[in-house]
């Protein structure tokens, strides 16, 4: 694949370029949490781009996509998302998600090697390996209360929308709607990664134990490296600046 080259697409609904960089030699596709959206990753693409050219994923169902029904199957979500991603794909590719974007980010892995594109990286943030899975996990089934109580224990809402009661309740279906893909999610048995995975982790993210998250080495027939960051599910917000250096390093 010839880096320099540029490509022509046609415009996508799905992706969201904040500082193109066509030169670079390595594509990074960033999948958001539960309720996130392709913005949470700006500074990532401020901070990398010209090294790396960021394309960040925005979901249906939310900000400019509110009108749009929300995917709440996983594996629908990255047969669509996968779609997408193909014509970007003309130059080595990584992936960097967090939460059910991480969950989302090793879907997206298999059906790229499936043909023939392996990722020079998957950073796994902030989420159990795809074969572990809590039964108990109803959150989507709570009613907005709780929802709402659930989002803002975790951090990793905008501030000015925890603040607004009807912009929050505007964002809820598609809140509810990640959740259900990431509860419902279920591990199938198959082939092993070939890209290596990197997984980061907050050292108190309720979300994730030591036993959930080295059950990543399960899921690639390469490397499978590991850090932990001070916080919780959100640990990224306080350590961007490392997490960002530690990406850079590994798609050099």
């Amino acid at each position: 694949m010839n880096g320099t080259t540029t490509t022509v697409r046609a415009p996508s609904a799905w992706l969201r370029r904040f500082h193109p960089a066509e030169e670079a030699a390595v594509r990074l596709f960033c999948l958001p949490h539960a309720g996130g959206s392709a913005s949470y990753y700006f500074p990532v693409s401020r901070a990398l781009s010209p090294a790396a050219d960021v394309v960040a994923v925005q979901y249906p169902g939310r900000q400019d996509r509110r009108g749009e029904p929300c995917v709440d199957d996983v594996r629908r979500l990255a047969d669509l998302l996968v779609a997408e991603l193909r014509p970007w794909c003309d130059r080595p590719v990584a992936l960097f998600g967090h939460s059910l974007g991480a969950t989302l980010g090793f879907e997206v892995a298999l059906r790229l090697e499936a043909v023939g594109i392996t990722p020079v990286a998957l950073f796994a943030s902030g989420r159990r390996a795809p074969s572990r899975h809590r039964e108990n996990e109803q959150v989507h089934l709570a009613p907005d209360e709780r929802l709402l109580a659930t989002i803002q224990r975790m951090s990793g809402t905008d501030p000015a929308v925890l603040a607004d009661e009807e912009l929050l309740r505007s964002v809820l279906p598609a809140i509810r709607g990640d959740y259900k893909a990431a509860e419902t999610y279920r591990y199938r048995p198959g082939p092993a990664l070939a890209c290596p995975i990197v997984v980061l982790n907050g050292d108190s993210d309720p979300e994730v134990t030591a036993e959930e998250a080295e059950g990543w080495t399960e899921h690639t027939d390469g490397p499978c490296s590991f850090r932990t960051f001070t916080g919780g599910h959100f640990y990224l917000n306080e350590h961007a600046a490392e997490v960002i250096e530690l990406v850079r390093e590994r798609i050099a």
